[in-house]
C-alpha cells in the first residue's frame, strides 16, 4: 500500500467562498472564450491558477450553452455569433450597420445564458425571474 501523499505537496484549490463570480453572462463568456483560445493554442489550463479565482471552469459555461442548445433555447446562429465575437473579445456594436443583426443575436444569447449561470453561481446575484417590487394598487370595486 503506497504512503498517503503529503498535504504540503497537494494542490490547493480555491474554495467556493473565496471565489469571485462574474458580473454578467457576457463577462463569463469572454473569459471562457479566452481560455478556450488559449487551450487551442497549446496552453495548459488548470483550476485555481488565475489571478482571480472563479467558481467554475470554462467547460462549465460551455455545458450551460450546450444544454440551452439541446433545449432549443439557443440556435446555431446564436452559437456562431457567440464564438465569432467571443474570439474577438468584444460585443457587436449596434451603431455599426453591419453589426446590428449580430448584436440582436448576441443580446438574445446572453440573456438566455444569464439565468443558468446565475443558478450555478457562476454569475453574481440570486437567480430571479426579473420581478421587482410591485406597486400595490387599491381595488376600486365594492367591498362587501
Amino acid at each position: 500500500m503506497p504512503p498517503a501523499p503529503r498535504t504540503s505537496h497537494a494542490p490547493r484549490f480555491a474554495t467556493p467562498a473565496r471565489t469571485e463570480p462574474f458580473a454578467s453572462a457576457e463577462e463569463a463568456w469572454f473569459w471562457t472564450m479566452a481560455a478556450l483560445v488559449a487551450r487551442r493554442d497549446g496552453a495548459r489550463i488548470s483550476a485555481g491558477k488565475g489571478l482571480t479565482p472563479r467558481p467554475c471552469e470554462p467547460d462549465d459555461v460551455i455545458k450551460c450553452l450546450d444544454r440551452l442548445y439541446r433545449q432549443r433555447r439557443i440556435e446555431l446562429a446564436h452559437a456562431r455569433i457567440m464564438r465569432l465575437w467571443g474570439e474577438r473579445g468584444t460585443a457587436p456594436d449596434p451603431r455599426h450597420l453591419q453589426e446590428r443583426g449580430d448584436h440582436r443575436l448576441w443580446r438574445e444569447a446572453m440573456s438566455r445564458l444569464e439565468w443558468p449561470l446565475r443558478v450555478k453561481g457562476i454569475v453574481a446575484g440570486a437567480p430571479g425571474l426579473g420581478v421587482h417590487e410591485a406597486d400595490i394598487i387599491p381595488f376600486s370595486g365594492r367591498a362587501e
